[in-house]
């Protein structure tokens, strides 16, 4: 089995090369060309913007190496509004596009190997530059699957020639004992650097305290994080704003269950690392602002003088009426008695020589002024002449005329 893998079955008498060769791999490192739309305008909305497919074509990467470009700093990029997509500047665009050797600058400043090609790069064996990465001296920038489902990691170009620069000593005669005797115990950093370097990228770009929170909860198993935060409602959050898996677009499930495995943090000190950083990253992220809560979005109605504190009732809903308080009325009661939780409202008694009319509500002395109550839906109704002169004869009592009715 050859040392480049971490899963998956093995490749017996299979070349570095060709498990690094094109094939079923890992979607996120493929990606297709979107057509050249370098003249094409921006999304209404954004006028000095453009969403991430028309910068990449602009910029002449494939989405895989644009999105690598992105999270390794190389591109600048904005957060879309409401979508949640980022963005790149039309300005950002010109500034790369003018840049001495664009386009093949950029590209290689992106450009990933595998263990075959960047063993030629050192000037070395596979053997010898996989015991390398596998004890921490190199960290891969992304990996794919190969047609097997074995896991194959790949490098950036530029880190590995800098790598052959700074440690020539280490790509020819025997190792450092201290180094044989890590590479003896089955020492293997990769997945773990990797996951350290994707944090970072995942950091870089998070808009936010939440952001960031979620990102490091990203790393850790759902009864990690269950035990680390205490608020469900927190947790909630945090996993709304989980990043996305590097699936792409596959929908493979053992591309799923492999990149899950990888995703999460499996060696004990760096769960404990991580839970240590999303502690403080949750002190940060209460204090810019509480998590959203279910009651967040209802209104609290004030109650009448002496009553309960109102329910909060969402907009729409059918407001209820709050329990009394004992030995407080309610709105309308006639009596001086206390009245239960359960007592019915009283109903207005009409006053005397004042027939009720169908379909019309009474006004009583206490109730509210001309505009509103019975004359506001005596107008609604069109009344009968019969209810206009019962309203009428009701004010002409109070000693003040009413407006036209009916």
């Amino acid at each position: 089995m050859r040392d480049d893998t971490t899963t998956g079955m093995p490749r017996d008498g299979m070349s570095a090369d060709r498990a690094t060769a094109a094939g079923p791999g890992h979607a996120i490192d493929t990606g297709t060309d979107t057509g050249d739309v370098t003249g094409a305008g921006p999304e209404k909305g954004a006028a000095d913007t453009v969403p991430s497919g028309r910068a990449a074509a602009a910029l002449e990467l494939r989405r895989g190496e644009f999105e690598l470009a992105v999270h390794l700093g190389h591109v600048r990029t904005t957060p879309g509004r409401g979508t949640g997509q980022r963005r790149v500047t039309l300005e950002e665009i010109a500034r790369l596009r003018e840049a001495h050797g664009f386009p093949e600058a950029l590209r290689e400043r992106v450009r990933t190997v595998g263990t075959a090609e960047a063993a030629q790069i050192l000037s070395t064996t596979s053997a010898r530059f996989t015991r390398l990465a596998r004890t921490g001296h190199l960290t891969p920038v992304r990996f794919r699957l190969n047609r097997y489902r074995a896991v194959v990691w790949l490098y950036l170009a530029s880190e590995v020639r800098e790598f052959a620069e700074r440690n020539a000593d280490l790509l020819v005669g025997k190792l450092p004992p201290g180094l044989r005797a890590r590479v003896d115990e089955g020492e293997d950093w990769r997945a773990r650097n990797w996951r350290g370097r994707r944090l970072a990228m995942l950091l870089r770009l998070a808009d936010g305290p939440w952001a960031r929170s979620a990102a490091i909860a990203s790393l850790l198993d759902a009864a990690l994080v269950a035990e680390t935060v205490d608020d469900p409602y927190e947790r909630t959050h945090l996993a709304r704003l989980r990043p996305e898996a590097p699936y792409g677009r596959t929908e493979s499930p053992a591309v799923r269950e492999i990149t899950d495995r990888l995703l999460l943090a499996d060696d004990p000190d760096e769960i404990l690392w991580h839970r240590t950083s999303l502690r403080l990253s949750l002190d940060e992220a209460r204090a810019s602002g509480p998590a959203p809560r279910p009651d967040a979005d209802r209104l609290r109605l004030p109650g009448p003088v002496g009553s309960a504190p109102a329910l909060p009732i969402r907009p729409g809903s059918r407001a209820v009426d709050p329990a009394p308080v004992p030995g407080s009325r309610r709105p309308g009661a006639t009596s001086g008695a206390p009245v239960s939780g359960t007592d019915p409202l009283p109903r207005p008694r009409p006053e005397p020589g004042v027939r009720s009319v169908p379909g019309v509500r009474s006004a009583t002395a206490t109730g509210p002024g001309p505009e509103a109550g019975s004359v506001r839906e005596a107008r609604h109704r069109a009344p009968s002449g019969r209810a206009v002169e019962a309203i009428r004869a009701r004010w002409r009592r109070r000693g003040t005329s009413p407006s036209r009715v009916g």
